[in-house]
């Protein structure tokens, strides 16, 4: 059974980034959520205990994260919650890690800006391919009557074909 949490808390550490030999990206931080309450009898917020966390992402989440997110930053983090006893010699500790599903700026705090990723290196082969292909000719080369018609039409270079062909569902090539 896993258990899923979301938090709030401060990016503590600078997260670390790293790719794995068989090409896994990881990027990992520790974050500190301090639990705030109003103090009634000397009319205030005070804090509360600090708990800490370490958060790790995979894969296309790894790689934005660590474009994305510095020490410092305000985040909210949902993902499976794990708890770990170790002992080391003399010492001894509980580990709290959070296997981040989503990751992102807490924007009760600030504003953020977003912008889209592909999400796979297929996908980009594919668009490549597309452009390559999108007139039947190999490396993008236009036919004489295509090229003529583009000119001739709109000046803009579109043709009829490319009207039909950004209509049509299955040439669509960056995924959603």
């Amino acid at each position: 059974m896993t258990d899923t949490i979301t938090i709030t808390g401060l990016v503590a550490t600078v997260p670390r980034h790293l790719v794995t030999t068989e090409g896994l990206s990881i990027t990992s931080f520790r974050l500190a959520s301090t639990q705030r309450r109003f103090d009634r009898s000397h009319e205030r917020w005070v804090d509360g205990d600090t708990n800490w966390y370490t958060i790790t992402t995979f894969r296309q989440l790894a790689i934005n994260a660590a474009g994305s997110i510095s020490k410092g930053d305000r985040v909210v983090a949902t993902g499976r919650l794990r708890i770990r006893d170790w002992e080391n010699g003399e010492r001894a500790g509980t580990n709290v890690d959070i296997e981040a599903d989503a990751l992102g700026h807490d924007l009760s705090w600030g504003t953020s800006s977003f912008s889209r990723t592909i999400a796979t290196a297929a996908a980009e082969a594919a668009l490549t391919q597309q452009a390559g292909d999108a007139d039947g000719f190999p490396g993008g080369a236009e036919s004489p009557d295509t090229a003529a018609d583009t000119d001739a039409d709109s000046g803009a270079g579109a043709s009829a074909d490319d009207a039909t062909q950004a209509s049509d569902p299955e040439s669509v090539a960056v995924p959603f």
